[in-house]
């Protein structure tokens, strides 16, 4: 399959309006049919460059490597995906280490760690990895929902049963992660694998726009700007920051236009 026939990307990237700089760091390629978002923390430009090297190296993996993969396994989707999900996380472990490394090295670096959000496509499905709050929604004609499950100390909690995801929205310090590139030598990456249809729209993004919007504010954008999906993006961050721009926000969006016969 040729992935630039049947998907679609746009993305926008802002600093917000309150911190100093971009610590976002994001890539797509329509041609090998991936998506990345990281979104760094860390003192001084440390999370710039943990989320930087996080999405610059496993581009480079997946770039190298997916067409290779993709070519042995032509004929079979079903095992197809299992050996794109094994290079995914080959990929992740290879940037967590990269990252644990230059942390200790590099004073300047020291405690820099990043969150994850991607997205491959294999023909009608898609391998799906994360870790810590950033994000991956799907809008299926009039229904949106949410992918991924965040690795925060909130989610922890709701999960449990302690407290309701209405009393989370209301809490103080909702971005307390319990896993992220950079922090432990075994990176916790949840991954898995979705289905997809003609007219999917997926959304990664930070959580400066999760933190900001409600998912009925994301829905409504992305069916307001009908087919131009630049036009969303730049709404969709546009919208974070006139509600306060309070971190830095960014968003991949791919729409999936119908299969070839």
């Amino acid at each position: 399959m040729c992935f630039e026939d049947v998907l679609e990307f746009a993305s926008c990237t802002d600093a917000g309006l309150i911190r100093p700089q971009n610590e976002d760091s994001l890539v797509f390629d329509a041609a090998n049919g991936f998506a990345i978002l990281a979104d760094g923390m860390g003192g001084y430009n440390a999370g710039e460059v943990a989320s930087a090297l996080t999405v610059e190296l496993i581009s480079a993996g997946l770039k190298s490597a997916l067409p290779i993969v993709r070519k042995a396994l032509a004929a079979s989707e079903e095992d197809l995906l299992p050996e794109v999900a094994l290079l995914l996380r080959q990929q992740i472990d290879h940037a967590n280490a990269q990252i644990l490394q230059q942390s200790k090295s590099r004073t300047e670096l020291a405690g820099m760690g990043t969150t994850l959000v991607t997205l491959v496509f294999c023909d009608k499905h898609a391998v799906v990895a994360h870790v810590g709050d950033s994000r991956l929604y799907r809008l299926r004609g009039q229904r949106f929902k949410q992918l991924t499950q965040d690795h925060t100390v909130l989610q922890a909690r709701i999960d449990r049963g302690e407290i309701t995801s209405e009393m989370a929205a209301r809490m103080p310090h909702k971005g307390l992660l319990t896993h992220a590139l950079g922090v432990e030598t075994v990176v916790q990456a949840e991954m898995c694998s979705i289905d997809v249809l003609p007219g999917d729209i997926f959304l990664l993004c930070s959580d400066g726009l999760s933190d900001m919007l409600q998912e009925k504010e994301i829905q409504q954008a992305l069916a307001d700007a009908g087919s131009d999906l630049s036009a969303s993006a730049q709404q969709l961050v546009a919208m974070a920051n006139d509600y306060g721009g309070l971190d830095n926000v960014s968003v991949v969006l791919v729409r999936i236009i119908p299969f070839p016969n």
